[in-house]
């Protein structure tokens, strides 16, 4: 479609007008651009294997046990870490008069 106006604008007027030399334009920015995503979009897909080089069945992965708990293991001893670090800084800046928050009288 571009390169029909170009091509109707070149044999009318032996020169490209301003439209055609826009939408020529127009036209090679887009393929650069669709050029310069083609090489940087990489979609890599790893498959796990079901069959064994011979058709049979591969077993079945490992599951994990107790993930739940696992998580719950991990999580709750890091959150409240924090929590005390946070209301013994909160506590320190109050002390010391660093910050004090305002008590609103609406």
């Amino acid at each position: 479609m571009f390169s029909f106006a170009v091509a109707v604008a070149e044999k009318t007027t032996n020169q490209p007008t301003k439209m055609a030399a826009r939408v020529l334009s127009l036209r090679e920015s887009s393929q650069k651009v669709l050029k310069m995503m083609q090489k940087e979009t990489v979609i890599l897909r790893r498959v796990q294997p079901v069959y064994t080089a011979t058709g049979g069945l591969l077993p079945k992965p490992e599951q994990i046990r107790f993930p739940v708990l696992k998580v719950l293991c991990v999580a709750l001893p890091f959150l409240y870490t924090g929590a005390t670090l946070s209301k013994n800084a909160a506590a320190f800046l109050e002390e010391n008069d660093i910050f004090v928050p305002e008590d609103d009288d609406d």
